[in-house]
């Protein structure tokens, strides 16, 4: 008996537990190294542009480049602009979005139809951000389709909106099928309509994952660069009216692209306060993405 009971202790001198703490130890390893780019690019950031932050950051315009040695101004049109453009992409993505995934779990049959939605979505999410704006510029920009108006912060926002709607798409549709379809059924069974049972029963429940998706692609859309530049282009003015909307506007990812080239140090520094604003911005709505996946979706 005593015998049998000394093989149950645990012996680090056999083979199986040596291999098992090196490779513990390997992976615990690979992964500390795979996280100290993050770690430089993110304290880098920190530093550089932390280090220029003020009030007037926030409230004066971008100066053009060379105009003043010694100032290049603040980024509040650019943040502005950020907010505006991202507004507008999230304003067209979130019903499609929404509406695809709500088609793909509650109406849907697992037929030809769906199953090339989804395939749509998948290649759609890998797409470079950048055909996107090509796209558009050719559809939208070069065609001066919207009043006349060529570069603008719709043209930006409906590149963005291409973007985000595959993450919101399978967001949705992953979360409603999280919802357990007693609660389907339940409704159905006291004679709600199929139209009732999904806005007041499955929408409800599966709010967070939604939510969590529709963040995530905000975070994408809001530093994206490539597609602004070739639709909503750079304005070094505010934009203070709703025909805004329809002219070149700032954003911090583009003013980021522009000042970062320049030759003058001025322009430079406000480049990296940018940048500190922008990376600030996307971890804050990371964080709150993160918070509502981990809510308990269902009691």
């Amino acid at each position: 008996m005593s015998k049998i009971n000394s093989n149950l202790y645990y012996k680090f001198t056999q083979r199986r537990n040596i291999n098992n703490v090196i490779f513990t130890i390997i992976a615990i390893t690979f992964t500390l190294i795979s996280l100290i780019p993050l770690l430089l690019v993110l304290t880098y950031v920190l530093i550089k542009g932390g280090s220029q932050l003020n009030f007037q950051l926030f409230t004066n315009l971008p100066e053009p480049p060379g105009y003043d040695l010694n100032t290049a101004g603040g980024i509040g049109n650019a943040i502005l602009g950020t907010v505006i453009v991202t507004f507008i992409g999230a304003l067209i993505s979130i019903p499609i979005g929404v509406g695809g995934g709500i088609y793909l779990s509650e109406f849907s049959k697992n037929g030809y139809f769906s199953k090339f939605i989804r395939f749509g979505t998948n290649v759609l999410a890998g797409v470079p951000s950048i055909i996107a704006g090509v796209f558009v510029y050719g559809i939208i920009v070069s065609t001066r389709i919207f009043n006349g108006a060529s570069f603008s912060a719709l043209a930006g926002g409906i590149a963005l909106s291409i973007l985000m709607i595959p993450t919101i798409i399978k967001t949705t549709d992953e979360g409603l099928k999280l919802v357990p379809n007693d609660l389907r059924k339940g409704s159905l069974g006291v004679g709600a309509s199929k139209f009732t049972t999904i806005t007041q029963i499955t929408l409800p429940a599966a709010f967070e994952p939604i939510s969590t998706g529709i963040l995530l692609s905000i975070a994408r859309a809001a530093g994206e660069t490539a597609p602004l530049v070739f639709t909503a282009l750079f304005s070094f003015y505010w934009s203070d009216n709703i025909n805004s909307i329809l002219e070149p506007i700032a954003s911090l990812s583009v003013l980021i692209y522009n000042f970062a080239l320049e030759p003058y140090e001025s322009q430079n520094s406000l480049a990296w306060a940018a940048s500190f604003i922008l990376v600030l911005s996307i971890l804050i709505l990371s964080i709150l993405s993160k918070l509502s996946s981990n809510k308990k979706q269902f009691k």
